[in-house]
């Protein structure tokens, strides 16, 4: 269980965000603080894995805070600019959501934020350079644009973790058949990740020269 302090100066919106946390599975809030010396005494108090932090506080900045935080931290905040958002990435935040969100998108974040602690495996244990690229893209999977309205965020995924675990360029067919979907459904779902830009989309000509598509996931997207 993935042990969460809430830190935000408003008590009813303090309490949305603990409700829409308590929501996603795996996930406990084990407080709510209202101010950064209340933040303090609990993160000494309960050790939790993951605050989600405010930046307006009543007695200083939610980003003086995090400076001094060793825990992770993901900002939740109406500070809209750039250099906040750069500041708090800079000071050490995981993640930027800005005010006003909905539960789906904490949701998201919170989940990829599990999948990345996972990521990690014990701790203290050695790591090499693929599984560090893993565990940053894996943090900000939850950052990505919807499904397309009449898509399904499931299957979308399920697409996605196929054609990205391949490893070499696949087709719609293919797809289709390791999944158990339609042909057709798999072309839709894979044509959505090329218009992303999250995977390529080239020819492949087979005995009989008829042209078929083939996707393959894309580098930068890893």
């Amino acid at each position: 269980m993935i042990r969460v302090l809430v830190v935000e100066d408003d008590f009813r919106v303090g309490q949305v965000h603990a409700a829409f946390t308590e929501q996603v599975v795996g996930f406990a809030v084990v407080g709510t603080a209202r101010s950064a010396a209340e933040a303090r005494e609990m993160v000494r108090a309960l050790a939790p894995d993951l605050v989600l932090l405010d930046h307006y506080l009543p007695d200083e900045s939610g980003l003086s805070l995090l400076r001094e935080l060793t825990v992770d931290t993901i900002m939740l905040t109406a500070a809209s600019d750039s250099a906040s958002a750069r500041a708090a990435f800079a000071a050490g935040a995981l993640n930027y959501l800005v005010k006003p969100f909905t539960a789906e998108q904490l949701a998201d974040r919170l989940a990829a934020y599990a999948r990345y602690r996972a990521q990690w495996g014990r701790p203290g244990g050695a790591v090499n350079q693929e599984e560090i690229d893993r565990a940053v893209r894996l943090l900000h999977e939850g950052d990505r644009v919807p499904a397309p309205k009449g898509q399904s965020p499931v299957t979308a995924r399920l697409v996605a973790d196929a054609l990205r675990s391949a490893g070499v360029p696949r087709s719609a067919a293919e797809i289709a058949a390791e999944l158990g979907i339609a042909r057709a459904t798999a072309q839709r779902y894979l044509a959505a990740l090329a218009q992303n830009g999250d995977a390529t989309m080239s020819l492949r000509y087979g005995a009989t020269g008829r042209p078929e598509h083939q996707y393959l996931w894309s580098d930068a997207s890893r």
